[in-house]
């Protein structure tokens, strides 16, 4: 079983800086690093540290190649990668505080480059039962969701940054909707988790829903079925990767066959992991680190 992540590949621009900057202002970064990131990216790379068996669908300039080698070196399949000799690579600006909070500012570039014969190239290759994986940095999302629909492949769609557009897509053709609370309540129009659950529960009773609450812990819910696991107490760095590191461990327990449970409380602990490092890709954990986190708690 495989999953086919039709995601983002990002260079993070990473800034530490006192606070925010603010409106004319110019303010000193303490340090700066320029490394792998992308939501898509980043669950690739948790799927392939988790040990499932993922191929990444995207693009990338050709002169951040070397950024695929980091790809490849973390287990992930990048033959559907498509270096662009013409467009940029997709990048982000990321502030990161003291108090590990982010904002980022992010530009498409090549992630907004997917065509059709793209999506027919690797969708040709799944087979049955395999997952399709996506977030909201691409273009073609409804094409993907509609051709990997006709497959009768899995569909997970993690929609952030969430958009207007999002409403739009064929949500209704999805094997699992992966939100966290903000996006929940942009999605459904309200703002009180028991009305999220009713809402998403009533407009999409075919699918499973995992709404993140960060240290207020996960839900994962569908029509006759609900599981919530707790987050765990650490000290967090940075918290950039860390639901993109929930998705990916997540979907490789639950490929597994773990139980709804165990899946959550695996996700839970390789995001607690996550925020405990700076960076986004690099701070993903493998699957011993996560192992030897649990058995101490």
């Amino acid at each position: 079983m495989a999953v086919f992540n039709f995601g983002s590949i990002n260079i993070d621009h990473v800034y530490s800086v006192p606070h925010f900057v603010q409106p004319g202002e110019t303010l000193s970064s303490s340090s700066y690093q320029s490394i792998l990131g992308g939501k898509g990216a980043n669950q690739s790379v948790a799927l392939a540290k988790a040990n499932n068996n993922v191929f990444h669908v995207g693009a990338i300039g050709s002169s951040d190649s070397g950024f695929i080698e980091q790809m490849k070196e973390a287990g992930v399949n990048c033959e559907f990668i498509r270096e662009m000799s013409d467009v940029a690579s997709g990048h982000a600006i990321i502030q990161v505080t003291p108090d590990a909070e982010n904002n980022i500012i992010l530009f498409g570039g090549a992630n907004q480059c997917i065509s059709d014969d793209h999506i027919a190239s690797a969708l040709a290759t799944a087979k049955p039962n395999d997952w399709v994986l996506l977030q909201n940095e691409t273009n073609a999302i409804d094409k993907i969701i509609t051709e990997a629909h006709k497959r009768q492949l899995h569909i997970a769609f993690n929609p952030a940054p969430m958009t207007e557009s999002v409403k739009q897509l064929p949500l209704d053709k999805l094997t699992l909707l992966v939100v966290n609370e903000v996006e929940a309540e942009q999605l459904t129009g309200e703002n009180d988790v028991e009305a999220i659950k009713r809402s998403l529960k009533s407009n999409y009773p075919n699918t499973k829903v995992l709404l993140t609450l960060g240290k207020a812990g996960v839900w994962f819910f569908e029509a006759d079925n609900e599981e919530f696991c707790a987050a765990f107490k650490v000290k967090a760095v940075d918290t950039t990767a860390a639901g993109d590191t929930f998705i990916g461990f997540f979907l490789a327990a639950y490929q597994a066959n773990k139980s709804i449970a165990e899946a959550l409380k695996y996700a839970c602990a390789a995001s607690a992991l996550a925020v405990m490092k700076a960076g986004a890709a690099p701070s993903i954990p493998s699957v011993d680190e996560v192992i030897a986190f649990l058995q101490t708690q």
